[in-house]
């Protein structure tokens, strides 16, 4: 089965030839050297000034709110995996929806305003597939409210926007480094400040509160390991070639589906994409179940990325519609691009998904 992404992964000798490092110590836990050193190269890659590395990408957006001291209203997009909301509700925040903008399907900023109300504490918005939120306006009401800003970039590793990374916006940034992302440790994630108080929270936050035997505030266990820095730092060299190879599926599939696969993926100036996804939005959610069923018929695995709107999770009480959301996760179908997808495997799926819309009487 070809899935919609594959994990890269090093040869096992480089992996275990890193990996030693720590056996031969008996270090493999509890903030070690490899942990360490993973910190230090990812804050000098992205240009910032904090970064704890955690065991996933959910636990930092919990992280992020419990550092800021967040319990009310926070305004929040319904196209994102549903971690997004998820964390909000955990920590037990009210998520209020705005809608998404169609040209990159991120929030739309132009709506925020008239969402906010006496309880709005902060802003989690999503950087959708890697694209830009519209920084700088949200930026600009974040601070006329007196508003934190969080982004979720879970999609957002390797992506710069006018000269930066753009996990360097917001008050918090987070990012996912789960095995399906471009840069991965298996499992993992990490957090991202460049307020040193914020930072000194998110340290003890990760770590139960303590520091050995002295105890600062509350927190919960979000440290990772030995074995996931390990991968972390076999990975971290080889991101400029994987993008490289991602880009050229992009190009491909840009230049051969048929006009009726439209991407959404629209590149603003002076931004630097990471190709780590490529959508389709399809006319219809009849015509998307056509073509993904025909795709798994033929060993092909598309995912419905994001679906369903977050807005209508069945567990979520007086949710506003978002109209634009619920039409764009209907229609919406990630394809296959990672690292060794064949010219073969491109060429299979292209023909795939054209014939299917052709026979599906969609000119």
């Amino acid at each position: 089965m070809i899935n919609v992404t594959k994990t890269f992964l090093p040869s096992f000798d480089e992996y275990t030839s890193v990996l030693k490092r720590a056996w031969d110590k008996g270090w493999i836990t509890n903030n070690g050297e490899l942990v360490q050193e993973l910190e230090a190269r990812l804050k000098e890659y992205l240009g910032v000034k904090h970064l704890f590395f955690t065991s996933n990408g959910t636990i930092v957006l919990q992280m992020a709110l419990k550092a800021y001291g967040i319990t009310k209203e926070v305004i929040t997009t319904p196209f994102s995996y549903v971690a997004t909301t998820n964390a909000i509700l955990w920590e037990g925040c009210t998520p209020v929806f705005v809608d998404i903008n169609r040209k990159d399907l991120c929030i739309d900023a132009d709506k925020i305003e008239e969402a906010i109300t006496e309880d709005t504490q902060a802003i989690l918005a999503t950087h959708v597939y890697g694209l830009p939120c519209d920084v700088e306006k949200i930026e600009a009401i974040a601070q006329k409210y007196n508003l934190k800003v969080i982004y979720d970039g879970a999609h957002a590793f390797g992506c710069v926007y006018k000269k930066r990374s753009l996990l360097s916006y917001g008050d918090i940034s987070t990012c996912s480094f789960h095995a399906i992302k471009l840069f991965h440790t298996v499992e993992g994630g990490c957090i991202i400040t460049n307020d040193d108080e914020i930072a000194r929270k998110l340290m003890l936050f990760r770590q139960f509160g303590h520091i050995n035997d002295d105890y600062f505030s509350q927190g919960i266990n979000a440290k990772n390991s030995e074995f996931h820095a390990a991968m972390g730092l076999c990975i971290l060299p080889k991101v400029k070639d994987i993008i490289k190879k991602r880009e050229e599926i992009y190009r491909y599939y840009k230049n051969t589906l048929s006009k009726n696969e439209f991407n959404p993926v629209v590149c603003p100036d002076d931004f630097k994409y990471n190709f780590s996804y490529y959508p389709v939005l399809l006319e219809s959610k009849e015509v998307l179940m056509t073509v993904k069923n025909e795709l798994y018929n033929n060993g092909i695995n598309a995912r419905r990325y994001f679906y369903p709107s977050l807005n209508t999770l069945p567990y979520l009480a007086n949710a506003k519609a978002c109209p634009i959301s619920e039409n764009v996760s209907e229609r919406i179908l990630c394809i296959p691009s990672f690292w060794d997808l064949t010219s073969a495997d491109l060429d299979k799926i292209v023909s795939i998904i054209n014939s299917t819309i052709r026979k599906d009487g969609v000119q």
